[in-house]
C-alpha cells in the first residue's frame, strides 16, 4: 500500500473569524506525492496485535510492523512554535488520529480530514482518553511553509493547505498539547478490518436511512436496536451525517461506537483463539495503517496490551454549537471549556478530564 500526499483546496472559503472578507482564489501547489485518503480506526486496535501471546517472540508482529507505511508528519513543523511538555506529564503520549473518505459522495473537494481525534495515553498507560474535534471547528490556522493559511478557518482546511505537518501545527495551536505521533488508516481498509473480525455489534439508538448511495432505492436503512454489522454496514454507519439534525456530532458518536466495538471484538476469545481469523485481522489492520516515522508499533502494543474498551474514555471537544462565518456554516468551540479540557490533557491529569467532561 502506497500512501501519497496531495494538497487541494478544501470545500470551504477561508474567512477571517471576526471580519469576513472575500474568499481566497490562490491555486493549490502541485505535489509529487498524493496521500491516499484515510479514516477512522485508532492506535488502540494496534495495541491488541502484540500483547495477547499470539506470536512467539514477537517475530510475526515485527514482520508485519516492518511493512507498515511511514509518513513525514513533523518535517515542516517549526520546533520553536510547538508546545512544551509539562514536567509532570513527561512519559505521557498524545497521538493525533486523522482520516477522511474520497469515496464518500459528500466529500468532493480534495484532501480533507473528516475525522480528527486527539488520543491521550497517561504515563501509567492504565487508560486512554480519545477526544474528537469536529472537522468544521473554527480555529486559527498557522501559515504553512508554502505561505498558505495564516488565518482563521475550519480546522480540516489545514490539511488541504499544508498536509499533515500543518494539521499538527493547527491542532497544537488550538489545544496547547504537544503531539507525539500521528496515526492514519486508509478508508479502503476499514471494511476489511471489520470483516476480518466477523463483524461487530452496534446498538443503533435511533433508526435512519443512509444517504450515501446515489440510488435512493439502494440506500441502507438502520433499525433501532443491537445488531451485527459487516464491514460495508459499519462503514456506512460511521460516515453518515446528513441523516441527522446535528450532522457531524452524530457521526462523531457513531465513529466512537465503532472504535469501541472493534476493540471489544478484537479482544474477544473468539478472535484470539482462532489463528485464521486473528491472522486476517492483523494483516487487514497492518495494510490499512500509516504512521509517522518515529512511532514504534511494537513498543506501543506491548505497553497497551492490557487495555480494553472499559479503560477508554470518549469525549468531544466542547462547543457552543454551530454558527456562520461569512457564508460558511462552522462549529464554534467553547473556548473556555476547551482550554480547561486540553490543559488537563497537557498536564496528564486524567482525573480532571474524566471529572469535568461528559463521556460520549
Amino acid at each position: 500500500m502506497q500512501y501519497r500526499q496531495e494538497y487541494a483546496e478544501p470545500e470551504t472559503e477561508f474567512i477571517a473569524a471576526q471580519s469576513p472578507s472575500e474568499p481566497t482564489t490562490e491555486a493549490p501547489p502541485k505535489r509529487r506525492r498524493r496521500w491516499r485518503k484515510v479514516v477512522l480506526i485508532t492506535f488502540v486496535v494496534l495495541a491488541l496485535l502484540a500483547g495477547s501471546g499470539m506470536v512467539a517472540g514477537g517475530l510475526y508482529f515485527r514482520s508485519i510492523n516492518s511493512g507498515i507505511e511511514r509518513v513525514d508528519a513533523f518535517g515542516n513543523v517549526p520546533e520553536a512554535e510547538r508546545p512544551q511538555v509539562a514536567e509532570k506529564a513527561k512519559g505521557a503520549m498524545n497521538i493525533l488520529i486523522l482520516g477522511s473518505d474520497t469515496r464518500d459522495p459528500e466529500n468532493t473537494g480534495g484532501s480533507r480530514t473528516d475525522t480528527i481525534i486527539l488520543a491521550h495515553l497517561p504515563k501509567d498507560r492504565s487508560s486512554a482518553q480519545l477526544i474528537s474535534i469536529p472537522r468544521d471547528t473554527w480555529v486559527p490556522v498557522p501559515r504553512s511553509k508554502e505561505g498558505r493559511g495564516g488565518r482563521d478557518a475550519k480546522i480540516n482546511a489545514s490539511f488541504a493547505w499544508g498536509g499533515i505537518p500543518l494539521m499538527v501545527q493547527t491542532v497544537e495551536k488550538f489545544t496547547g498539547v504537544r503531539i507525539d505521533h500521528v496515526t492514519m488508516v486508509d478508508f479502503a481498509g476499514f471494511k476489511e478490518i471489520v470483516d476480518a473480525l466477523g463483524g461487530i455489534d452496534i446498538t443503533v439508538e435511533k433508526g435512519f436511512t443512509s444517504t450515501h448511495s446515489l440510488n435512493p432505492d439502494s440506500r441502507r436503512t438502520f433499525k433501532a436496536g443491537t445488531q451485527t454489522f459487516d464491514g460495508a454496514a459499519a462503514l456506512d454507519y460511521a460516515r453518515e451525517r446528513y441523516a441527522f439534525a446535528d450532522g457531524d456530532f452524530s457521526r462523531i458518536k457513531h465513529q466512537q461506537q465503532v472504535i469501541k466495538a472493534i476493540l471489544d471484538k478484537a479482544a474477544s476469545g473468539g478472535t484470539l483463539a482462532n489463528p485464521g481469523k486473528l491472522n486476517s485481522f492483523v494483516r487487514a489492520t497492518a495494510n490499512a495503517v500509516a504512521v509517522d516515522e518515529s512511532m514504534s508499533l511494537v513498543d506501543l502494543a506491548m505497553e497497551l496490551r492490557h487495555l480494553r474498551s472499559g479503560q477508554l474514555g470518549f469525549y468531544t471537544c466542547p462547543t457552543k454549537g454551530t454558527g456562520m462565518m461569512g457564508t460558511e456554516s462552522v462549529v464554534l468551540a467553547d473556548v473556555a471549556k476547551a482550554r480547561t479540557l486540553f490543559d488537563a490533557v497537557r498536564r496528564d491529569s486524567v482525573d480532571e478530564i474524566t471529572a469535568n467532561q461528559p463521556s460520549s
